[in-house]
């Protein structure tokens, strides 16, 4: 008994000392603070909506700030809905840059925080500040061709959202040029401009000839194709833009600026970029009621192509979309093709014009002949908060109370031996890495 009675005193001593342990160790833990922790995270994904004179409703660029948010800011990053970034990370390509959504490490690390607290650390931890870019400042260098709006837009102070197509001031290019940098910025009214996207078209044929040339959101700064490619400004182009504006309390004039560099006359790239349409479909039926109206289209490609990038169009009632390439000839027997899924967004949101461009490594490469099938699901039930009008039958139209279905892709097209080269590359570099992950 008396053994009884020491053993059962020396298991209580070894289970005070493990506890103890464990204390220790959890007190070792260093605590999440945002100056070390959670500032850093703020400035790369958060910062550039979030501050004064912005697009956002607050500003979080200094511990005061973001405070009186953290449990706002804990629910948008934990269900992410901030920063905007709504591509599905399961299905296709998964490598995107820029890429300014958050890690599940960074989300852990701000619910951490929160949960804790908000505590503010060290201040010395604390990283310098960013600082931003003059908004005067082309980002792209000094443009050849400047063209803006005719005449400020005034934004009243309370007003519903509003979508506009304008035509900017005339440019003059009486023969084809090549495109080496394009940006579009607001001049104006920074707050009030969520989007503004820029196209091109040709007077005798506006519809067909329409291109996207360049879209501004917020945190976006121009495009600079890489050495050797290149977009065509086709000669006598017209340039328009569509904007989207929204009060923000106080009566402002908007307006916004398009700069584009070209490349010497009579330079020819080695790729032209294209930007244009796939999967267009005007014979939209979205039921009221209808949480998941589905349409599909289809796009084929006369060439072989190296995808760039994807962006996402439908209107208020938009939920979702998936690109899919059906390559022909790719199947385990003649005649039957292969489905690559591209990409999806399984959360459409129509105030975040986003396009997500893929990594080098991670573009694409489709032969001539791939299908290109885009499927979009719509919610016309009171469940969608985006709705204009749940009791109403919708279907395509221009209108934002209208629908629409289609993406927007880039790509560069390739010649049969471009395309296998890059196939064969594209193989060496999997195979090189196969191998050392082996090792």
């Amino acid at each position: 008994m008396n053994g009884s009675k020491w053993g059962g005193i020396a298991a209580f001593v070894c289970a005070g000392l493990v506890g103890a342990s464990s204390v220790a160790v959890a007190q070792a833990k260093p605590q999440v603070t945002f100056a070390k922790d959670v500032a850093p995270i703020l400035q790369r994904a958060c910062q550039a909506c979030h501050r004064p004179n912005n697009i956002a409703p607050m500003s979080l660029l200094t511990y005061e700030e973001a405070r009186p948010w953290a449990r706002s800011i804990r629910v948008k990053v934990a269900e992410r809905e901030m920063p905007p970034w709504y591509i599905d990370r399961n299905v296709g390509v998964k490598k995107f840059d820029p890429d300014p959504s958050l890690s599940d490490a960074e989300i852990d690390t701000i619910v951490k925080w929160v949960d804790a607290g908000a505590p503010r650390g060290n201040p010395a931890d604390m990283p310098p500040p960013r600082k931003f870019d003059d908004s005067d400042r082309w980002h792209i260098g000094e443009p050849d061709i400047i063209a803006t709006l005719p005449k400020d837009v005034i934004v009243k102070a309370a007003a519903a959202d509003q979508w506009m197509d304008v035509d900017m001031t005339h440019v003059d290019i009486p023969k084809d040029r090549y495109i080496k940098a394009v940006e579009v910025k607001p001049s104006k009214g920074p707050s009030v401009v969520h989007h503004a996207v820029a196209s091109t078209y040709l007077e005798d044929d506006p519809e067909i000839s329409k291109t996207l040339l360049v879209e501004y959101a917020v945190g976006k700064f121009g495009d600079i194709y890489p050495d050797g490619a290149a977009r065509v400004l086709r000669a006598n182009s017209k340039l328009s833009m569509n904007l989207h504006l929204h009060s923000i309390g106080e009566e402002i004039p908007a307006n916004v600026v398009v700069g584009i560099k070209l490349y010497p006359e009579g330079y020819k790239p080695t790729f032209v970029e294209t930007v244009t349409h796939v999967g267009d479909n005007e014979d939209l039926d979205i039921a009221p009621g209808d949480a998941n109206a589905r349409s599909e289209g289809y796009t084929v490609l006369t060439k072989p192509v190296r995808l760039t990038s994807f962006q996402p169009h439908l209107h208020n009632r938009g939920k979702a979309q998936c690109v899919e390439a059906i390559i022909p000839g790719a199947g385990i027997r003649p005649g039957i093709a292969k489905t690559q899924t591209i990409s999806c967004v399984n959360r459409y949101r129509f105030n975040w014009h986003i396009v997500y461009h893929y990594t080098p490594d991670d573009q694409p490469l489709l032969p001539a002949g791939t299908m290109l099938k885009v499927t979009s699901w719509h919610d016309n039930t009171s469940a969608n908060k985006f709705n204009p009008d749940p009791s109403n039958w919708a279907g395509f139209g221009q209108r934002s109370i209208d629908d629409m279905a289609f993406a927007w892709m880039t790509w560069y097209e390739l010649t049969e031996d471009q395309y296998k080269e890059m196939v064969a590359e594209r193989q060496r570099k999997t195979q090189a890495a196969t191998q050392n992950q082996q090792q």
